[in-house]
């Protein structure tokens, strides 16, 4: 059977979250705003690890992202759904992980692959497909976050989750963002927006 001519396959982009609540709700809203501007180019697809799964459901997301992603894959264990051999095996442009936990960040820095998202970056890595990863702990010092109750959580980074920070952006093919407006950049690096739809 001949494919029809003019259709154009997407390209994929395997979006993982974490147990991070932290610029969680701003990370989703971004997302969903480049899923339109790529959709005729890119599938976005989500994996959540287990925690992650917990904390949409904290946050009150999981809805949101059933209806503007077409697929959302939870964590079974580090290889189902198998993320890490479609990685190897060139499926995704790339992964992203945003937000990432400091545990997630400090296993990737040290090539423990005993989760889902850690294996999936540390097998994706071995077959140079590059990995955007937003640590939730980024700098030391003190930030501010919100509670899905809108409240605000005062949290102390410390010097040795940004150590792991330090070491992953250290790692070829690994490129460490800062805050979540920075996804659009990493998209506009690997696609082309529509021209109609580049409204941010």
């Amino acid at each position: 059977m001949m494919e029809k001519k003019g259709r154009k396959k997407k390209r994929k982009v395997a979006w993982g979250i974490t147990g991070s609540g932290d610029r969680l709700v701003e990370t989703v809203e971004i997302i969903k705003k480049i899923k339109k501007q790529y959709e005729n180019e890119v599938d976005i697809i989500v994996y959540l690890s287990k925690a992650g799964d917990q904390v949409v459901k904290y946050y009150r997301l999981a809805n949101d992202l059933k209806e503007n992603f077409d697929k959302v894959w939870v964590e079974i264990n580090p290889n189902s759904p198998f993320l890490a051999g479609q990685l190897q095996t060139g499926k995704f442009e790339f992964l992203l992980i945003a937000p990432a936990t400091s545990n997630t960040v400090a296993k990737i820095s040290m090539g423990i692959a005993d989760s889902l998202l850690c294996n999936a970056a540390i097998m994706g890595l071995k077959a140079f497909v590059p990995a955007y990863i937003m640590p939730s702990d980024y700098r030391e010092g003190i930030i501010v976050t919100k509670l899905p109750n809108g409240r605000d959580l005062k949290l102390k980074i410390r010097k040795e989750d940004v150590e792991h920070v330090k070491k992953l952006a250290d790692m070829d093919d690994v490129f460490i963002l800062e805050k979540p407006e920075e996804i659009y950049q990493v998209f506009k690096k690997h696609f082309k927006p529509e021209e109609a739809k580049l409204d941010t």
